[in-house]
């Protein structure tokens, strides 16, 4: 493997798009290295026959390039092992997404350019921003054209050096308007279409952040290497510090406008929680405070630490922040006395950084701290605790005084503390003080002389009390914690395993928001929900709804956002506001569903408009091509027969009249294929179903085929269906012209009719058209019906492709099927089937019908 050192360096020249003088740029530097005595060959230079790049070439030594056959042409690519055989100091090498012939030693040109760096040649390159890999769909987006040569961004970000060749839209439009970057008869196209002024400029500011991105990427190597630890303000970056509290939201309002005061700036919210996880927001909260942060440009980062003013700064440094925004502290005067708060820590170990102390409305206001921590007890339970802090140390307090004989002081002290713990089991913390304070009192009133008076004799007695009431409070103290970090835990896990429940049965599953809303309805123990959208005066749709849901707000017992106009929202039970994170998860579920649908709703337009695009752009080719050689025949033939200059025989005369003939034929079933074609895409075939004999049917649709008597018809005389009479001829006359198209002379084509009974799909028929061909593939089978389709050797002037394509449309249409099987004796099979109507009709005998001959459009 090469090192480092030895390895050659990559200089890339960056454009925003073609013609801003990367190559110009990139020989220019050639000359300046090869007038400097380096040694320097041109690679592979592309001039696009633009004078200005070809003059700069200039005496430039050019290494000859590689000519490469494929099929049936001869190739020109760059010379990879004349390159490593001269081996140059320099060599310049244009196009560096360029896919490389096929037969060469790489596929792609930057894999030469990677072998001529592991060889230690120094290259200089040029690429543009569209054809970076990591930029291709956004640039696709800009500019509705999709790159197929890209490059890895890696490749790219590798270079030693990357420099920017700019130029402004306004400049690179008139440079193309004079000729300077494509030919003359290209530049109308390329001005309206590729190179807009707002995509230029959109692909222009694309290059411009991709390569701000990778100058931080290397100023933040140059700090890590030199143990730069200080602040360098090259950018403004704020770092926001939030609580969680209702003050969050002016803070990072305040942080988006400092950062919007300069060009480049950048903030960023960050949020402390300590190691323990007992203290903090509840996870909507934070995922509420990450919203808003994103809707006013910036984002939201969550870090753990016990002190929050040093992880503040740890970060703040890491991001080469320059300045930090907290909020005024809510702390008292004596408590701000007593420690010092968050922002006077942060402001003392600051160093370079700028710290914000900002005001709020929630400032040293009695009453608008941070909500109370949720109790985890129930209400009837706090009464329960109250009740027995109250009554229990009176009761065993007097169950010992009744027994005094039996024990002493250090005993009752011992039964009494028993009492504090199990009241903060029962009740929580605040009962658990009623009960310590209450106990000592009754321990100095009943068991220490003189006793029934708030006075002790002995100062033993006063320490031990005292010390009573502080180890009480303190083991309540420590029982409550303990109790509430245990219910906390238990929560947290069955959070955590309806969660994982949801994203193991709910990700891979289907987007079905009413298996998601059941889902729910199951966690929650709800009898119903549903997912309501918000339309017009406050009233509210509902999207879906299982079980027994509600049609309105006012109606629910827990909702969530899902967005700005769609809620979810369930029925049944009283639910706390801490299981809100968890129907979070369910709300956010359901908005990735719903852009998941929105997005596959999306890809199939696109499908549609692009086959639109390119059925229209078929059409128009057969407009120009296809009916252009019937109108040149029929335009001959009648200027000869009109020509005064020769005199025709009766023969030719009739031969030119045939030919006129024939040509109009050809003309009417191109015409009235496109115009069907046309229909069935716009959804405009106009169908009318009644009771057709279908052998009728066959026997009209045969008629005027040429070589009809090739084919066997053994359809039943009262075989009947419903469908459209003269849709159906055309039906059948295209796929029988196919199959005698196709059918060698000597082979026989067959049509067979049968009927079906189906108790699912009612009573149905079958028309089997069977020919001896040379068959179809079964992967190319259903390309038969695709527009514009011609297989086999079958000549250009032999129709457009659309008999089959049509012939599925109408079938649709009445509602019917077509599809393809293989002919057991070889050839293939095309079967249509068709709905009969319930109560069986006689069909009238069939009569012989004269044939008459004329062309039906193929499809195959």
């Amino acid at each position: 493997m090469e090192t480092a050192d030895t390895r050659g360096r990559l200089r890339v020249y960056l454009g925003a798009a073609p013609g801003v003088g990367k190559t110009y740029a990139m020989l220019d530097e050639g000359h300046r290295r090869r007038d400097r005595g380096t040694d320097v060959v041109v690679g592979y230079v592309e001039t696009h026959g633009r004078r200005k790049t070809i003059g700069s070439l200039g005496d430039l030594e050019v290494v000859p390039r590689a000519r490469v056959a494929y099929r049936g042409t001869v190739q020109e690519e760059m010379d990879l092992d004349a390159i490593l055989a001269r081996r140059p100091s320099v060599v310049l090498v244009d196009e560096l997404a360029h896919t490389n012939v096929p037969g060469g030693r790489h596929e792609k040109r930057w894999q030469d350019v990677e072998a001529l760096r592991d060889a230690g040649i120094e290259v200089i390159t040029t690429v543009n921003i569209q054809h970076l890999e990591s930029l291709n769909d956004v640039t696709e987006s800009i500019t509705g054209v999709r790159q197929r040569e890209t490059v890895p961004d890696a490749v790219v970000r590798s270079a030693d050096q990357i420099e920017l060749v700019d130029m402004s839209p306004q400049s690179l439009r008139r440079r193309m308007a004079h000729g300077n970057i494509y030919a003359p008869e290209k530049v109308d196209a390329a001005l309206a279409n590729y190179f807009r002024e707002g995509n230029l400029t959109a692909l222009r500011e694309l290059a411009l952040l991709w390569l701000a991105d990778r100058v931080d990427e290397g100023l933040e190597r140059y700090r890590d290497q030199h143990d730069i630890k200080g602040t360098w303000a090259t950018r403004e970056r704020i770092i926001a510090a939030v609580t969680g509290g209702p003050e969050s939201a002016t803070l990072m309002r305040r942080a988006a406008r400092i950062a919007s005061r300069r060009a480049g700036g950048e903030w960023q919210a960050l949020y402390v929680t300590r190691h323990d996880g007992l203290s903090g927001v509840a996870p909507d909260r934070l995922a509420a405070l990450q919203a808003k942060a994103e809707d006013l440009g910036g984002s939201l980062h969550t870090i753990v630490g016990d002190d929050a003013a040093e992880a503040i700064l740890e970060f703040a440094r890491a991001e080469n922040a320059n300045q930090v925004i907290i909020g005024a502290s809510r702390r008292g005067r004596l408590s701000a006395l007593a420690r010092p708060g968050i922002g006077e820590r942060v402001i003392a170990a600051s160093g370079d950084i700028d710290v914000h102390i900002v005001t709020h409305d929630y400032v040293r206001r009695r009453g608008l701290g941070p909500p109370q921590r949720e109790s985890l007890l129930g209400f009837r339970r706090q009464i329960s605790g109250y009740l027995f802090a109250l009554i229990a140390p009176l009761a065993v307090s007097g169950l010992l005084k009744l027994t005094d004989r039996f024990h002493g002081l250090p005993s009752e002290a011992m039964v009494l503390m028993a009492v504090v713990v199990a009241t903060a089991l029962i009740g929580g913390l605040v009962p658990a003080v009623i009960a310590a304070l209450s106990s000592g009192l009754l321990l100095n009133l009943l068991f220490t002389p003189p006793l029934y008076e708030l006075t002790i004799a002995e100062p033993g007695n006063a320490l031990a009390i005292a010390l009573f009431v502080v180890v009480g409070i303190a083991v309540a103290t420590v029982v409550d914690h303990s109790a509430r970090r245990s219910a906390e835990a238990r929560k947290a896990r069955a959070e955590a395993d309806a969660l994982t429940v949801l994203a193991h049965s709910l990700l891979n599953s289907s987007d079905d928001l009413a298996g998601l809303l059941g889902s729910a309805c199951e966690v929650f123990s709800a009898t119903g929900g549903a997912i309501l959208r918000r339309g017009e005066r406050g009233s509210h749709e509902v999207v879906a709804c299982v079980g027994t849901a509600p049609t309105g707000v006012e109606a629910t017992d827990i909702s969530t956002a899902i967005d700005d106009d769609t809620l979810l929202v369930l029925r049944g039970g009283n639910h706390s506001a801490s299981e809100r994170a968890l129907l979070n998860a369910y709300a956010a579920y359901a908005k990735v569903m719903a852009e998941r649908q929105r997005a596959a709703r999306a890809e199939a337009e696109r499908i549609r408009l692009a086959e639109v695009d390119r059925t229209r752009t078929a059409l128009l080719a057969a407009v120009s091509h296809d009916l252009r050689s019937p109108l040149a025949v029929v335009k001959a033939s009648v200027s000869s027969l009109r020509s005064d200059v020769v005199t025709f025989s009766a023969d030719d005369e009739a031969e030119l009249l045939e030919t006129i003939e024939s040509a109009a034929d050809r003309l009417t079933a191109l015409v009235t294929n496109l115009l069907d074609m046309s229909r069935i895409h716009t959804g405009a075939v106009n169908v009318t179903l009644t009771e057709v004999s279908l052998g009728r049917a066959v026997t009209y649709a045969l008629a005027p085929l040429v070589g009809n008597e090739r084919i066997t018809v053994d359809v039943p005389r009262d075989l009947t269906v419903l469908a459209d009479a003269g849709l159906l001829d055309r039906v059948v006359a295209n796929i029988a012209e196919n199959a005698l198209k196709y059918t060698p002379l000597g082979a026989d084509i067959r049509i067979d009719g049968t009927a079906i009974d189906d108790s699912s799909s009612g009573p149905r028929a079958i028309l089997r058209i069977s020919d001896n061909g040379p068959g179809v593939p079964d992967h190319q089978q259903e390309q038969l019906f695709a527009p514009f389709q011609r297989f086999g050797d079958v000549p250009q002037k032999d129709g457009v492709g659309l008999g089959l394509a049509v012939a599925r449309g109408l079938t649709e249409a009445m509602g019917g099927t077509i599809a393809t099987e293989d002919t057991p004796a070889g050839g293939l099979t095309f079967v249509l089937e068709f709905p009969r109507p319930p109560a069986p009709v006689e069909a009238a005998p069939v009569e012989a019908v004269p044939v008459e001959t004329g062309p039906v459009e193929e499809g195959r």
